[in-house]
This record gives C-alpha cells, structure tokens and sequence, in this order.
C-alpha cells in the first residue's frame, strides 16, 4: 500500500480527519475533563504520546503477529503504553493525575487509537505510522485545549488556572484574568456545558469548510463550450 504524504496527513489529521471534530471518537474523555486549560492540556498531551508510541509499535511488529490474535496484542501494546504514562503522572505531577483520575487509564480503551492502529498504523513503515500517530494525536489535543480554554473562560471569567500542576512552579503565576468581577457561569463548566461547546465547534468547523468549498468552486474556471458537428444524411425536403 502507497504511503500518503506527510501533508496529506497533517490536514487529515489536524482538520479534514480530525478525531474529536469529524470522526467524533474518544467522547468520553474529551468532555468528561475538558472543563479547565490545564486538564485538558495534561490528557491531550498523555493521548498523543500513547497515540505516537502505539502507532510506531504496531508497525514494528505487523509482520510477526498473527491475525488471530492481532487486535489483542495492539491492546497489550496499548495498554503498556498507558501504564508508562499513568506511571509517569504518578511521578512528575501527581496532583494533576488525582484530578483526571481514571480518564488516564481509560486511553488504553479510547477508540482513536486502537483505530489508527488496526487501520493504519499496521499497514505502512514505522516512519509514517508514528508521524500520522503525533498528528491525529495533535489535532485531538487541540481541540481538547480550546474545548478545555473556552469552557474555563465562560464558565470562572480566567484562562491557564493551576498551570503549576503539569509544568511545575515556574508556572504558577501563568493565570490570565480576563473579566475580574465576572461572577461565573456554571452552566459552562458542567457536563451539559460540554457538549454545547463541542457542538459548536463542530458547527464552525462545518461552516468553516462550506466557505472554502464555495470559495473553490468560484475560483474554477468556466468549462468551456463543446462545439458538435451534426451529420444529417438522406434527402430533406
């Protein structure tokens, strides 16, 4: 099989494929943490690495593993993957791994990866597997941290809250206040809050590809005109 260009990757995976915005997998964690910047940005962060290192390991190893057992041995590798991460967490930011809680186990389960493993990392070289593994993981990362910006900025009036908890004390005066006597709207940080937001997103995103589709469709040039010779034969009267 033809490997795709590494452009053609980076749109699917950033944009034209994205995970969260277009395939509408790995649901539960993206709204279940994405009410601050700093988790949001902890769990897109873990997924991406597991994402990249799964999806280099699965092509290291499609040769020698069985059929019959291959789905079970990318969910062995998977799982590993998290375990290192969770372990990680444990070791460099252990508050921050309190509050995510069981949403970092829960990768070894999330579908965007065992899917790029089964549908695309086990058929192509490692080179181009990791790399569509660190842009699918990317894109998913992104719109985590702007679900995660925009739910955090409605919903306390502030944005980059506890940034200490994934990068350490120098950031712990990272916190932009935006709005100082905004009281909060609590409808934003919720769960129902979530969905609105992604679902919005979504909307834009939709919206953002129908102008381009316009804009091309405008800028083609006009087909031009086929002149056809009509033969008449026989006697007209």
């Amino acid at each position: 099989m033809s490997a795709p260009s590494y452009r053609e990757l980076t749109v699917n995976g950033l944009w034209k494929n994205n995970p969260a915005l277009v395939q509408l997998l790995g649901l539960c964690p993206l709204l279940g943490v994405s009410n601050s910047t700093v988790n949001a940005l902890g769990l897109g962060l873990a997924t991406m690495l597991v994402l990249t290192c799964s999806n280099i390991s699965v092509s290291l190893v499609r040769g020698v593993v069985n059929t019959a057992v291959r789905l079970p041995a990318f969910v062995m590798i998977i799982a590993a993957l998290t375990t290192c991460i969770e372990l990680l967490m444990q070791a460099f930011t252990y508050e921050l791994y309190q509050i995510l809680g069981i949403f970092i186990p829960l990768i070894t389960t999330n579908c965007v990866i065992l899917g790029r493993a089964d549908g695309f990392a086990a058929k192509h070289n490692p080179l181009v597997a990791g790399f569509d593994g660190l842009v699918m993981g990317l894109g998913f990362c992104l719109v985590l941290v702007v679900l995660g910006g925009l739910r955090e900025l409605f919903g306390t009036g502030a944005l980059f809250a506890n940034m200490h908890l994934l990068f350490g004390p120098v950031a712990s005066d990272w916190q932009l206040t935006l709005f100082s006597d905004y009281k909060g709207f609590l409808l934003a940080i919720l769960p129902p809050g979530a969905f609105i937001v992604l679902g919005l997103l979504i909307a834009l995103k939709n919206r953002i590809d129908e102008r381009l589709a316009e804009r091309a469709r405008a800028t083609q040039p006009a087909a031009p005109a086929v002149n056809r010779r009509v033969r008449v034969t026989g006697v007209i009267e």
